[in-house]
């Protein structure tokens, strides 16, 4: 099936993928009073006296904004945000289908982080979260950041932290596959743009010692003078022994490869050069960093792609609806690294017995995975106690 054509085609009959539906009678005098006039002043007024109120007496409690700017739609890049919209219809039909979460799709017609941030927090007071998505690097972090600080809700960019985290389950299967510990790994990931930075944060964070970063002009290293303020971070990080040159170079004797940049920039050659059983993650899409036939036949021991066509698919939607279900049941003001790193290990703890080279991570399709990962992210809410029920 030739999915872009036929996914044209399906657009145009579907007319958008959501809908409100009504949850109230309205079919009476004495409905219409309760739903609305003159019953609905006494809601407003309990929400007035306490703003609290709005989660028990709206739909806030399972509501969240997708938001865009429409500068980094999938891999088109910038196409503004109406463009935009398709996507974002998608991962609101994905919020209800996995989740059972009111997601609504919301694109902001602006680049500029301090309109963005603005926006996002004035409409901020009819959601229970806000999903971030599909907003170019650097910027994507400073709005994230910023609003993380300006609300009390849970706000969360998924290109950076849902990629994170399915990277992080993969992994954590991959290497039990391997043998391997987390704590004597060297990781190569290409990419250095929100998804890459936040992947080596996690992984940094769950335990790995030795991750290199790699963008399009080779390995970044510490004292590199033209790194721009995101890439010095990182550097600070990252990189240890001071390797210089190319990705090339980076991947002599990695464990495993981790790809989130751009199509056919790694070759044979360099899958043989990594250590024994090597893990290669190549998400680049349409088109993988190696084909998965090609990782195969040069000896990577597992491989994951972006790919549904393919075993191991690594795809954030396994994490966004069970993350923010389990998020809005316990209506918790945030996501911190607890709850993410429970949704990492949840997703993982999904494959079970039935763990092997081709199936590392439970189908995206799979809601019992959702339904362990919201599990887990609430339990990981109460713990760390940001949670307000």
């Amino acid at each position: 099936m030739n999915y872009r054509e036929q996914s044209l085609k399906k657009h145009a009959e579907w007319k958008g993928k959501i809908e409100t539906v009504c949850r109230v009678p309205t079919d009476s005098r004495e409905a219409l009073s309760l739903a609305y006039t003159p019953g609905v002043a006494e809601p407003c007024l309990a929400i007035q006296k306490d703003v609290e109120k709005s989660f028990e007496l709206t739909r806030r409690w399972n509501t969240v904004a997708v938001i865009t700017d429409g500068t980094a739609i999938l891999g088109l890049g910038d196409i503004g945000p109406e463009a935009g919209m398709p996507v974002m219809e998608g991962k609101c039909a994905l919020f209800k289908a996995y989740g059972n979460v009111d997601a609504f799709p919301i694109c902001i017609k602006s680049k500029d982080p301090d309109e963005i941030i603005k926006t996002i927090s004035l409409i901020s007071g009819s959601f229970g979260g806000i999903n971030l998505e599909d907003i170019s690097a650097p910027r994507c972090f400073e709005v994230e950041t910023r609003l993380k600080s300006q609300l009390n809700i849970p706000v969360f960019h998924d290109d950076q932290h849902g990629t994170a985290i399915v990277m992080c389950a993969a992994l954590i299967n991959a290497l039990k596959l391997a043998g391997k510990k987390k704590e004597e790994i060297k990781i190569v990931i290409n990419g250095a743009g929100a998804a890459g930075i936040a992947i080596a944060k996690f992984l940094l964070d769950f335990g790995v010692k030795d991750v290199t970063m790699c963008d399009k002009f080779g390995i970044i290293c510490k004292g590199d003078e033209t790194l721009n303020s995101a890439h010095k971070e990182i550097a600070e990080l990252t990189n240890k022994s001071r390797l210089t040159g190319k990705l090339a170079q980076a991947m002599v004797g990695a464990d495993v490869f981790i790809g989130v940049s751009a199509p056919n920039c790694v070759t044979k050659e360099m899958v043989k050069s990594m250590a024994e059983k090597p893990i290669v993650f190549t998400c680049a899409n349409p088109v993988p960093e190696i084909s998965r036939e090609d990782a195969l036949e040069a000896g990577a021991f597992v491989v994951g792609t972006g790919s549904s066509e393919f075993p191991n698919q690594i795809n954030n939607v396994l994490v966004f609806p069970g993350l923010f279900r389990g998020a809005l049941d316990v209506r918790a003001t945030t996501v911190n690294a607890e709850m993410m790193k429970a949704a990492a290990q949840g997703i993982a703890n999904c494959v079970g017995e039935k763990l092997s080279r081709d199936y590392i991570l439970p189908y995206a399709y799979d809601k019992s995975a959702h339904t362990a990962v919201a599990k887990a992210v609430a339990e990981a809410a109460v713990s760390s106690k940001v949670n307000k029920i």
